[in-house]
């Protein structure tokens, strides 16, 4: 309960889950009208229900009416027929089944073979997402290797968007290998899977992690772009649209207490420099080194506002390591 008078700051917004689960994302981003039209940085994706839950299937044909009408719908006629579309035109057609409520590489299959996707789906008892797999990712050399990104962003009670301005690659320690989708060190960067299966884990970046300063660096000696310009410039752009489009659903404006939470961003880079957005995490884990200064930035930023620090302690902050958006 909220007692008359006493201020509630909550370090959660309800309804997050919308963007944090995978499968509410890819139905958010196809039925959220502010996102539907405009959204070219979400790889092609679909919801699938093992068929033992007896979910809804929305027929291959007018596919999004059903999405649109169905507490539930199991999408796997559409990727079907999107698979097979792509099939009969040679094109790339590797994909991705992840769990949607899955976590450090659990629940996920990368296969070009339609029947074994749904199967394994099928076999694992909860909702899963078919993604098209990015097969042509930028590779960090030495090493030939893969990465994603992670963004931490803040949401303050006021629903002002804030990104932290470091930000940490995830480095893969073995070659990206298209011809073996088995071997997840070539594909997975998440670290318990870089830590248990791959003999070079830490080999080339401390921890498998690289930070901003030193990416910027390597974008400049071997693209001659910087990561502000091209990189930076676009994940700024999809988290704001991600997350006013879920404003209304989740704010708390007219609620008794109020609300903050931090979120983590994860993004893969392809070949063109496009970054795409793979997840949102609503509990996301931070880099040792980055600790102490990101929650700082969180109590000078999205706390103290509420509850303020003596002068003393205030005064202590150095200037702000969120920049708003």
């Amino acid at each position: 309960g909220h007692e008359p008078g006493l201020v509630q700051l909550v370090n959660y917004y309800r309804g997050t889950d919308k963007l944090c689960r995978k499968a509410p994302l890819v139905k958010l981003i196809k039925t959220s009208p502010e996102l539907a039209e405009s959204c070219t940085w979400f790889p092609e994706s679909y919801m699938i229900y093992p068929t033992n839950l007896k979910t809804p299937v929305a027929p291959a044909q007018n596919g999004m009416q059903h999405l649109i009408n169905n507490t539930r719908t199991d999408e796997r006629e559409v990727f079907l027929a999107s698979y097979q579309k792509r099939k009969d035109n040679g094109e790339g057609n590797v994909w991705i089944a992840k769990a949607s409520a899955g976590a450090k590489g659990q629940g996920i299959l990368i296969s070009s073979e339609a029947t074994e996707l749904l199967d394994f789906i099928d076999n694992q008892g909860q909702v899963h997402v078919i993604q098209k797999y990015l097969e042509r990712p930028l590779l960090l050399e030495p090493g030939h290797r893969k990465f994603d990104i992670r963004s931490w962003v803040l949401l303050d009670h006021q629903y002002n968007i804030y990104l932290y301005r470091e930000g940490v690659l995830r480095t893969s320690s073995e070659p990206y290998n298209s011809a073996n989708l088995l071997d997840k060190t070539s594909h997975l960067t998440n670290h318990c899977i870089q830590k248990e299966y791959s003999k070079n884990y830490g080999r080339y970046e401390e921890g498998n992690e690289m930070f901003f300063e030193e990416f910027n660096q390597y974008l400049k000696s071997a693209l001659n772009v910087t990561l502000e310009n091209t990189i930076l410039l676009q994940v700024k752009n999809i988290i704001r649209s991600c997350l006013m489009s879920i404003e209304p659903a989740i704010s708390t404006k007219h609620l008794p207490y109020q609300s903050f939470q931090l979120l983590g961003f994860d993004f893969v880079v392809d070949e063109d420099l496009k970054v795409w957005l793979i997840e949102v995490n609503g509990a996301p884990a931070c880099a040792q080194k980055l600790y102490a200064e990101l929650c700082q930035g969180i109590v000078d930023v999205a706390i103290s506002s509420i509850f303020p620090l003596s002068d003393s302690v205030q005064k202590q902050s150095q200037q702000s390591v969120f920049i708003k958006l």
